[in-house]
């Protein structure tokens, strides 16, 4: 990835690592790269963001770089990611940019940037945006008077998108009853009232954000809270969202976790039977579990792996034609109905698997049978994550567990595109073994890379 931009956007401690001034200058640098073809049109930018303390300082921050080179900007003030990624395609907006780290803890923050098709940006163009900031590669434009930019707020631009949502299915989901967890992030905005229209008897929790409390406990990183309320209150089901919406875990009536692998397995089998899953295909990344991808052997669907990140996901989708895709942690994408993963629509499409079938969740998802995994991160400095790809005592740790494991597992070593991680992840059929080889390797990293 580039110097600023990782899987899912320039991320970073909001006021720290990602400043205001650098904020500025990423929506200057965006508004020059994602309008350059307008022959001299005035460029119209959208934000939205999530609920976290820093997300406001950061769109006054980006806004103030957007006007200064001319570009009109909307303000949509909260709203979950793919908001943006249809709001903008459908306002007829030049770019969209969301405000929002997403799963990590609210001191972090980040900023995702949508070309005018709903898309994410390709490297290509984070490139060009890099090379404006910290190479001064181009000179940026400073027009005064009537030229600099314009600010304005959509306070209903949430609506819109609930419209969307609703549109997505034709079913009503009376007689289910719901648990929904809204990370107290952007789908506290949203969630309740799509699933109350739908008919659905729900049950709503940490949808009270306060600036500090996103992803605190809740949501799709933390489902105990969620896996209690099924329980307790007697649901049929239950789905967990991250911070800014993109992402569901769903979670049984037994209060087992149902991960995005179950999901896309659930969604893309049935999508099979009804003659809707495109070329027979699914794509998912590397992460995705073995158990996955037996699933899929057994069910005639046939599976691309791409890179982590639903933005690999997506451009493989969109090449090739296909219509599901998406990760084990739940980013999970409906190329029909949209252009970047979308939480509250993959519950949408996961409940009308539900009640077309007239199966429980708890017997579609076991259907497929999940490898035993371990994952381990490993916090490493930045000058930790440079070397390990050229770390030979590292790679010598890694190949050594390969051999050991031969047909009988896997293990992936992988630096996070979001956070200053390195994940170790394994699999195999004896988790012991596994969980073993597994901080063995840890073990090496942190002895190397610390």
């Amino acid at each position: 990835m580039g110097r600023l931009f990782g899987t899912d956007g320039a991320r970073g401690v909001a006021n720290t690592e990602l400043t205001c001034e650098l904020s500025m200058q990423i929506g200057r640098a965006a508004a020059m790269v994602l309008t350059k073809n307008l022959n001299g049109k005035k460029p119209k930018v959208l934000i939205g963001l999530d609920t976290r303390a820093s997300s406001q300082m950061l769109e006054n921050a980006i806004t103030a770089g957007l006007c200064s080179v001319g570009a009109d900007v909307l303000k949509l003030g909260v709203v979950p990611t793919p908001a943006v990624a249809y709001l903008v395609k459908e306002y007829g907006y030049d770019a969209g940019i969301m405000i929002s780290a997403s799963h990590n803890p609210c001191e972090y923050n980040g900023i995702k940037i949508f070309q005018s098709n709903g898309y994410k940006l390709p490297d290509t163009l984070e490139n060009e945006i890099e090379a404006i900031i910290l190479d001064n590669a181009i000179e940026i434009p400073t027009p005064i008077g009537g030229g600099v930019g314009k600010a304005k707020r959509k306070a209903d631009a949430i609506n819109d998108y609930i419209e969307h949502l609703l549109s997505a299915t034709n079913m009503s989901f009376k007689g289910y009853k719901i648990a929904l967890d809204c990370a107290n992030g952007s789908s506290s905005v949203s969630a309740e009232e799509v699933f109350t229209r739908l008919g659905a008897e729900i049950v709503v929790i940490s949808d009270k954000p306060d600036g500090v409390n996103i992803n605190k406990d809740c949501g799709s990183t933390h489902l105990e809270n969620l896996q209690r309320v099924v329980v307790e209150n007697g649901c049929d089901l239950g789905f967990a969202f991250d911070g800014d919406a993109d992402r569901m875990l769903a979670v049984d009536h037994t209060g087992a976790v149902v991960d995005g692998d179950k999901c896309i397995a659930v969604c893309a089998k049935h999508m099979k039977q009804i003659g809707k899953l495109k070329k027979d295909t699914a794509v998912v990344t590397v992460m995705s579990n073995m158990g996955f991808f037996k699933f899929c052997e057994d069910n005639g669907i046939k599976c691309e792996k791409t890179n982590v990140g639903d933005r690999y996901v997506l451009e493989n989708m969109v090449e090739n034609g296909y219509s599901i895709g998406g990760e084990q942690s739940g980013h999970i994408i409906f190329l029909k109905y949209a252009t970047t993963g979308d939480g509250q629509l993959s519950a949408i499409q996961l409940l009308a698997v539900v009640k077309d079938t007239g199966k429980t969740l708890k017997e579609l998802a076991d259907e497929m049978e999940v490898y035993p995994q371990v994952l381990i991160n490993v916090r490493v400095s930045k000058f930790g994550k440079a070397q390990f790809k050229k770390d030979k005592e590292v790679r010598n740790a890694i190949k050594q567990v390969e051999e050991k494991l031969g047909d009988e597992g896997r293990i992936l070593v992988r630096l996070s595109g979001t956070e200053p991680l390195i994940r170790v992840m394994l699999e195999g059929k004896d988790y012991e073994q596994i969980k073993e080889l597994g901080e063995s390797v840890a073990s090496v990293i942190r002895e190397r890379l610390v």
